[in-house]
């Protein structure tokens, strides 16, 4: 059974919808205000919000979690995440301060879009449900967990094989949020640079060709391929 990946938002900050013919599952939740984006997205594809039967999360930073709890609160959607980082997507722990490079444009474009699309209303998700690096999630599309720490403890690569798929998270940069390059690169914010790159050894060999990190556009080539451009970056 094949699925469809579905893009909500933009390069700056997006969430996917896998379709399925047994529901969706979103991957990560974008930003506060994109209720209205999710929903009308939804609509077009022919489906509704009723069809959500889960949220799962690469990591549990504020820009990735944006509309969860409210899904979770007032839908029914089930919130999953890496048992490292639930306390982090609860508001228990502290998410990272920027650091590397910068160049005011793209910093303010990214600060402006995020105001625009409700950063600034952060709603912590008030109850998850934890996995483990190895699990093969009971949603639709079957996601399979990669730990990939680095980025933060609990940063999780997500593996959809019926789409060709792989969420990559913030532990992979397209277009780099605080200089606007457009060149692979590791995510600027982090809470352990170094260990990213190992972490993304895990990777090699994986077959899908459709890969999407958390900021910046969809690269097409396989993991092995992004290794080796994020090597010569």
């Amino acid at each position: 059974m094949n699925a469809e990946i579905l893009r909500i938002g933009d390069d700056l900050v997006a969430m996917h919808a896998v379709l399925t013919d047994t529901g969706v599952t979103l991957v990560d939740a974008g930003l506060p205000g994109d209720r209205k984006a999710l929903e009308s997205a939804l609509r077009a594809a022919g489906r509704e919000l009723s069809d959500i039967r889960g949220v799962v999360l690469t990591h549990g930073d504020s820009d990735h979690i944006g509309v969860a709890e409210w899904l979770r609160a007032e839908h029914g959607v089930p919130v999953h995440v890496h048992e490292a980082d639930a306390a982090r997507a609860r508001g228990e722990a502290k998410s990272h301060a920027p650091g590397g490079a910068w160049r005011l444009g793209p910093v303010l474009r990214f600060l402006g879009s995020g105001v625009r699309r409700g950063a600034l209303r952060t709603v912590r998700i008030g109850e998850v449900r934890t996995f483990r690096d190895g699990d093969v999630l009971d949603l639709p599309g079957a996601p399979e967990i990669i730990g990939l720490p680095g980025h933060s403890p609990g940063s999780v690569a997500i593996r959809i094989p019926s789409a060709d798929a792989l969420f990559l998270g913030d532990a992979v940069t397209t277009r780099n949020v605080l200089t606007g390059v457009a060149a692979v690169g590791l995510g600027p914010f982090s809470d352990a640079p170094a260990q990213t790159p190992q972490s993304l050894e895990r990777l090699h060999g994986l077959p899908e060709t459709r890969l999407f990190p958390g900021h910046g556009p969809e690269f097409s080539g396989t993991a092995d391929q992004l290794i080796a451009a994020l090597a010569t970056d």
